[in-house]
């Protein structure tokens, strides 16, 4: 090859190269910039109300402080939506703050990431990880009212006594979901906790029917468990310790009859922001992190250490899970069951 043709090659192939070069740098700054939003945001869909006030405060504000991973919070979560979302492959969220059937069937349809368990300490959480779902702590679901409008005596104390109407006289609410509504409908009915599942669907709806006259509110936004109580639109509720408290006087609850699910942390399959999302997951279950948050909530800690780090005054509204006054919800049955069960109780609230 002669020394002008090597020449001609050469000079060719560094324009080729530097015109590579140039090509990547144009898109090069688009590309980090990109990456860059990625790994410093993530999407958290929870609850309203003082429960997002307590998150925020206990987990998201030292999780942002820390990592420096801001957190867009949307409220009242939506497993239509995260379902939606995952089968049409545009996932806009990162992180679920799910309720025990919403975290069981999410996994039975494939809608979380699986989770890697070194993120986690096992041996100081209550609640076994589960291979797509951390736990964040368990939650009861209590009777509750105005104690200046309904003093003692004149209110309902367990789901029993909220099912009669003659006996207490006055407007209620319940959840808009079969899960906690039925439950609470067939205890009223008598159904021993230990025999509650498979439940007793007709049998539950048959209970419903006797209270659905007095039923001026199907709560969906969990605050308005509360709010409706003070502003005076309903007398009884069934609401929540950490919202009575959070109200603070005069809503007033009872622990004679209680409803129990754990409350689970999932990472939507496909999350724009995966990584930044496991990250939260294990922040969200650090001792300290626990005790922080749950002193606000007045939950139970699924942290061992964390709950030790818990005021006297907070544990007061911890009601024991495994007090005999306490049923469990069975999310893995619902889980299995809940499409076909949640539709014929939409369908009945709008008749």
């Amino acid at each position: 090859m002669n020394e002008h043709r090597i020449r001609n090659l050469t000079r060719t192939s560094r324009r080729k190269f530097l015109a590579t070069v140039a090509t990547a740098s144009l898109a090069a700054p688009f590309v980090l910039r990109q990456a860059r939003a990625a790994s410093k945001e993530l999407v958290f869909v929870t609850w309203g109300g003082t429960y997002r006030a307590a998150l925020e405060e206990g987990i998201i504000k030292p999780f942002t402080a820390e990592t420096g991973i801001n957190v867009k919070i949307i409220d009242t979560p939506d497993l239509a939506k995260i379902k939606a979302q995952v089968q049409t492959g545009n996932v806009q969220w990162d992180v679920f703050d799910a309720i025990n059937w919403q975290a069981f069937f999410g996994s039975n349809h494939g809608l979380w990431e699986q989770l890697d368990p070194a993120l986690f300490d096992a041996a100081d959480l209550t609640i076994p990880v589960r291979p797509d779902a951390v736990p964040l702590y368990n939650a009861m679901g209590v009777v509750a009212w105005d104690s200046k409008r309904a003093p003692d005596g004149k209110h309902p104390k367990n789901f029993t006594e909220y099912f009669e109407i003659a006996k207490f006289p006055g407007r209620r609410t319940l959840r808009n979901r079969a899960s906690e509504t039925l439950e609470m409908a067939l205890l009223a009915d008598g159904v021993p906790p230990a025999k509650l599942y498979p439940l007793d669907i007709d049998r539950a709806f048959k209970k419903l029917e006797t209270i659905r006259p007095s039923v001026v509110k199907w709560v969906t936004a969990t605050p308005e468990t509360i709010s409706l109580v003070q502003t005076g639109e309903a007398d009884f509720t069934y609401s929540y310790p950490s919202r009575v408290k959070a109200a603070g006087d005069p809503m007033a609850c009872s622990f004679d009859q209680t409803l129990s699910q754990e409350e689970y942390l999932t990472v939507l399959k496909g999350a724009p922001n995966k990584e930044n999302a496991f990250k939260f997951l294990s922040w969200a279950v650090r001792p300290e992190i626990q005790a922080a948050t749950m002193e606000k909530l007045v939950l139970a800690p699924v942290s061992k250490k964390g709950f030790d780090m818990l005021s006297p005054e907070a544990r007061k509204w911890i009601h024991p899970v495994d007090s005999p006054s306490n049923t469990p919800i069975n999310g893995a049955w619902w889980g299995e069951n809940l499409e076909a069960i949640d539709r014929r109780f939409k369908e009945w609230v709008m008749l």
